[in-house]
């Protein structure tokens, strides 16, 4: 009896596994939110997981953003963003697709749309620790935690942190997560989208922020690292666009907070100087340009091919006697 009970078990337990098995994992803790003042909308994710922002991490200017994670049913995403793209609010959204879903169990995910309606599901078989949190423009939702306490703390450094930019906010709710055990495994990758809360003409000015760390001993404190050098560049793209207008004034403002923020990057430093040069002001560019050729003499190379592209204002022969002692 105990022989034939056995083999007829069997067969359901490899169907089971069989079915549960066959989607990538993505045990997390993840953040969606949107800041009530600039009206943008992020997804933020960690995970012991390799690369887990190609799997949960979705958005979409002027829609919405989805994490799908657990057992991850990676539709949820793109079907989710479709669903509020139509004018499907992130609640009805999210109860479609876990409706429909025979995996739902084992599934979490979570939903924002553009107009602040959040919703997040946590499926009863997904690992322990795992629950969710939703509040007034944004979730937490966490499984595989190391104890209980991870979603609290999320949530409360969320609430707590309203000063910040969004993606920094998001920053400072991973570190409350760490700072609880995060995930029972450790931690590998981490991801940060931001998206507007208008929608775009092209794809490549979706997404206003878009990092990822596939794989490193210290995913949070990278990501930190990433968004600072993101934010620098921010600074370095407004430079770029004020020289294209011929206002130097301005482009020395910009490339002036981009090398605060990133003071070892070459790449601010040089156009620091150049923009420095172009305001009249070339004693105080010459100790950069020293300093950045005797780092990597390309760069002179470089600041002899600009007057010809009209981004430095002198003439060839004006920048060969400039450069001829550094």
């Amino acid at each position: 009896m105990k022989q034939s009970l056995l083999l007829f078990l069997i067969p359901l337990f490899c169907f089971s596994q069989k079915s549960i098995y066959k989607n990538k994992f993505a045990h997390t803790y993840s953040i969606i939110a949107k800041d009530s003042i600039t009206g943008e909308m992020a997804v933020g994710v960690q995970s012991h997981w390799f690369s887990v922002g190609t799997l949960v991490s979705w958005g979409k200017s002027g829609v919405g953003v989805v994490a799908t994670q657990s057992f991850v049913n990676p539709s949820f995403g793109p079907e989710g963003l479709k669903l509020m793209e139509n004018g499907i609010t992130a609640t009805e959204a999210l109860n479609r697709l876990i409706k429909d879903d025979d995996g739902r169990d084992y599934r979490q995910v979570a939903m924002l749309d553009v107009n602040g309606f959040v919703s997040a599901y946590t499926g009863e078989k997904c690992i322990e620790s795992a629950g969710h949190y939703v509040g007034n423009n944004f979730s937490v939702q966490a499984n595989m935690m190391l104890n209980a306490n991870i979603v609290p703390a999320m949530k409360k450094a969320f609430l707590i942190n309203t000063k910040l930019p969004l993606a920094e906010r998001i920053i400072k709710v991973f570190e409350a997560a760490e700072n609880e055990g995060g995930d029972i495994r450790g931690k590998q990758s981490a991801a940060l989208v931001v998206v507007g809360n208008e929608k775009t003409n092209n794809s490549w000015e979706d997404k206003k922020i878009d990092l990822r760390v596939d794989d490193s001993n210290h995913p949070i404190l990278e990501l930190k690292r990433l968004l600072k050098v993101h934010r620098a560049y921010e600074y370095m793209n407004k430079g770029d666009l004020a020289i294209e207008k011929k206002n130097m004034k301005l482009a020395l403002q910009e490339y002036q907070r981009a090398q605060e923020l990133f003071p070892e990057n070459l790449e601010m430093s040089f156009w620091k100087a150049i923009t420095l040069i172009n305001n009249g002001m070339t004693e105080r560019a010459l100790p950069i340009l020293k300093t950045i050729f005797e780092k990597n003499s390309n760069w002179k190379k470089l600041i002899l091919r600009l007057p010809n592209s009209g981004l430095l204002n002198l003439s060839n022969q004006e920048v060969l006697l400039l450069i001829k002692d550094l």
